[in-house]
C-alpha cells in the first residue's frame, strides 16, 4: 500500500483533466440530495449510467468540495486495495509468484491512467469490487456457503455498477476453475446463470447509452464485422508489447487505418488465434496455466476490442485504461514463469533481485507518467509530443489556449486539427470562435458557414452564426438563425433570448418580449435576458416593470454594469432618488 502511494505522489498533486468537468466539475448531480437520486434512478442525467462511481464523488464532495487531491487518493487507495486482492487470491488459488503478480500490477505504468485521471475511477472501483466478487465465488466453490454466493453476486452487481466491461468475470471465473480442475464444470455453469444474465443485462444497457447518450455512432463506427474483427487483433498485441515494454505511453494512440484489403494487417488475428491454438494443443506439457493466463487477457479485453462502439473509437482504437483488469492474465504468467525459471536454475535467491530490478524499473516509469497528468495542456502537449496526429489534442490545447487569450497560437492548433481532420464540425467551429474574438469577421463567418455545412443539425452552431451576423448588422439572416436553431430545439432558452434581442433591434418589440418572457419561463436565473427585457419594457414606458427586471437581473448578476446604469435611469424617469439595492 505504502510502495504504491509512493510511487503515485506525482499523479496526487495532479489536477483535473479530460472528462473530470462532466464527472466532477460541473456534474450538478453532486451538488444536492436529489442529485444523488438522479444518479440511481435517471438514467442518461450522467454521461455513463455508473451510479455507484457518481456516489462516490457526491460523497467526496461532501468532503473536499472541488479539491483534485481527495479524489486522487481515492483512486490510489483503490487501486493499492486491488493490488492486495490480487495477491490473496493467487495466494487462495496457489499461483507462484503472487506476491509479484500483485507489485507489478500496482507499479506498472500503463496503469497510469487509470489511476492518474479521476473519470476512471470506473476502473479503480470495478477493479475492487471484481476481485472481491472472484475471492467471495471461490471461497462458495470451496465452502458453499449461500452466504458467499449472494456476496459474491452482491459484489459482482456493484462491479457492473461501477464499470460494466466487469461483465466477463462468470467467464473467467469458468476459465479458472476449468484449470484448476477442482470442480465439477456443470455445476458451476449454473451456479453462475445469475452472473450471466445480470452482466447481460448491464453491457446491453451500456451499449445503449454508448450510443444515444455519449454518441458513439457516425462514420467513425460504421465498421465491418471483418474490420472489427482486424482491430482486435491488432489491438490485443499491441496490448501484449505495452505491458513488455511500457514505453511511450500516451494518453491518445494513433488511430489505425484499418483495410479488409490488406493481406498483413490478417497476421494479427491469425497470430493471436495460432498462439491460443499451440497452447491448447500443448497444454498437456505446458500445462493449463499459460493458457489460461491467455485466455483470460484476451477475453477480460473483449469488451474493449472494437467489437463493440465505445466513444474513443473517434480518435483511436485503443488506451491504456482499457487493460486495467485483463493485464492480469499476462502479469500473473510472468510472475509464476519467472518463479519456475529461477527455481529450475537452482537460482531461487536470483529471482528476488529480478523482481527488484524489474519493480524498480516500473516505479520510476509511473513516477514519471504520472507527472504527465498535472494538468490539461501539459497532458495535451505530452500528447503531441508522442503523437503529433491527435487531431483532437491539437483542438483540445487550441481552446485552453483561446482560453487564456493567446488566440494566433490557439489558431495555428486548430488549422492543425482541421488538416487532421477536415470534415470536423466543432473544429471549424471553434476555429471561427477565434476568429471572432480576434476580431476577423469574414473569417469566422466563413468557418461557422463551413461547421453548418459539416453537421446541419448543430444548434450551437446557428446560435454562433446568429451572433456573428448579429454583429455584421445582418438582421434578418441572424433571425433566420436563430429561429432554425428554435426549429430544432424549442426549449432552449438561449434561442428565445438572442431572437428577442435581434428582433427588438428590428423594432417587432412585441415578438422580442415573448421571446424574452419564453426564454425567462424556460431559464428564470437568465441575467442578461432580465436586463434586456427591462430595457424593452423601459422604452414602451413600463418602468415599474423594467425596474422589477433590472434589480432581478442585479440579483442574479451583483457586477452586471449594463443592469446597474439602466436600473439607475429608469428610477430616474419614475422620479426615485436613489438606487435601492437588490
Amino acid at each position: 500500500m505504502g510502495l504504491t502511494a509512493g510511487t503515485y505522489i506525482p499523479a496526487m498533486s495532479g489536477g483535473f483533466i479530460w472528462d473530470d468537468d462532466d464527472y466532477v466539475q460541473d456534474n450538478l448531480t453532486l451538488r444536492s440530495l436529489a442529485g444523488l437520486g438522479q444518479i440511481w434512478f435517471q438514467p442518461g442525467t450522467t454521461r455513463q449510467y455508473y451510479p455507484l462511481v457518481h456516489t462516490t464523488y457526491w460523497l467526496e464532495y461532501r468532503l473536499w468540495g472541488l479539491n483534485p487531491t481527495g479524489y486522487h487518493v481515492v483512486n490510489v487507495i483503490l487501486h493499492a486495495l486491488s493490488a492486495v486482492l490480487v495477491w490473496r487470491l493467487l495466494i487462495r488459488l496457489k499461483v507462484p509468484g503472487a506476491w509479484a503478480t500483485a507489485a507489478l500490477l500496482a507499479l506498472h505504468p500503463v496503469h497510469v491512467e487509470s489511476v492518474a485521471w479521476i473519470t476512471e475511477r470506473k476502473n479503480t472501483l470495478s477493479g475492487a469490487f471484481y476481485l472481491s466478487a472472484a475471492w467471495a465465488y471461490l471461497r462458495y466453490e470451496e465452502a458453499r456457503s449461500p452466504r458467499l454466493y449472494w456476496a459474491a453476486l452482491l459484489l459482482f452487481a456493484a462491479a457492473l455498477l461501477s464499470k460494466t466491461v466487469t461483465c466477463t468475470l462468470p467467464a473467467a471465473l469458468l476459465l479458472v476453475l476449468w484449470w484448476k480442475g477442482q470442480t465439477p464444470m456443470r455445476r458451476t455453469a449454473v451456479a453462475l446463470v445469475p452472473f450471466f444474465t445480470l452482466g447481460v443485462a448491464m453491457s446491453g444497457m451500456t451499449v445503449w447509452m454508448e450510443r444515444h447518450s455519449v454518441g458513439a455512432w457516425g462514420p467513425e463506427w460504421d465498421l465491418s464485422l471483418v474490420e472489427r474483427g482486424l482491430i482486435a487483433g491488432r489491438a490485443l498485441w499491441f496490448y501484449a508489447a505495452k505491458l513488455l515494454v511500457p514505453l511511450n505511453l500516451t494518453f491518445i494512440y494513433p488511430r489505425w487505418a484499418i483495410d479488409a484489403t490488406a493481406v498483413w494487417q490478417y497476421l494479427y488475428p491469425a497470430g493471436a488465434l495460432g498462439v491460443g491454438a499451440l497452447l491448447w494443443t500443448f497444454r498437456e506439457r505446458l500445462g493449463r496455466g499459460p493458457l489460461t493466463g491467455v485466455l483470460f487477457f484476451a477475453g477480460t479485453l473483449t469488451p474493449a476490442l472494437g467489437f463493440f462502439n465505445f466513444y474513443p473509437m473517434l480518435y483511436s482504437f485503443v488506451a491504456d485504461h482499457f487493460q486495467y483488469l485483463a493485464s492480469l492474465g499476462l502479469l500473473a504468467l510472468a510472475a509464476a514463469g519467472g518463479h519456475r525459471v529461477w527455481t529450475r536454475l537452482g537460482q531461487p535467491a536470483a529471482g528476488p533481485v529480478a523482481l527488484a530490478l524489474v519493480l524498480a524499473v516500473c516505479g520510476l516509469l509511473t513516477w514519471r507518467q504520472g507527472q504527465v497528468y498535472a494538468d490539461l495542456e501539459t497532458l495535451w502537449r505530452d500528447t503531441l509530443k508522442k503523437n503529433a496526429g491527435a487531431w483532437i489534442a491539437h483542438n483540445n490545447l487550441a481552446n485552453i489556449l483561446k482560453e487564456r487569450g493567446q488566440l494566433d497560437q490557439a489558431i495555428g492548433h486548430y488549422r492543425q486539427a482541421l488538416l487532421l481532420k477536415p470534415g470536423s464540425a466543432q473544429i471549424h467551429l471553434n476555429l471561427a470562435d477565434a476568429h471572432r474574438a480576434r476580431g476577423e469577421s469574414a473569417a469566422a463567418l466563413r468557418h461557422y458557414r463551413r461547421a453548418l455545412r459539416a453537421e446541419p443539425g448543430r444548434v450551437e452552431t446557428y446560435l454562433k452564426l446568429g451572433n456573428a451576423l448579429l454583429g455584421q448588422n445582418a438582421v434578418a439572416e441572424a433571425i433566420d438563425h436563430y429561429r432554425q436553431a428554435l426549429q430544432l430545439a424549442p426549449d432552449l432558452a438561449l434561442a428565445h433570448s438572442n431572437l428577442g434581442a435581434a428582433l427588438a433591434i428590428q423594432r417587432r418589440d412585441e415578438e422580442a418580449i415573448e421571446h424574452y418572457r419564453r426564454a425567462l419561463q424556460l431559464k428564470p436565473d437568465f441575467a442578461e435576458t432580465h436586463n434586456n427585457l427591462g430595457r424593452l419594457l423601459g422604452l414602451r414606458g413600463q418602468f415599474a416593470a423594467a425596474i422589477e427586471h433590472y434589480r432581478r437581473a442585479l440579483q442574479l448578476k451583483p457586477t452586471y454594469r449594463q443592469a446597474r446604469d439602466n436600473l439607475a435611469e429608469a428610477l430616474q424617469a419614475v422620479g426615485a432618488d436613489s438606487i435601492s439595492k437588490p
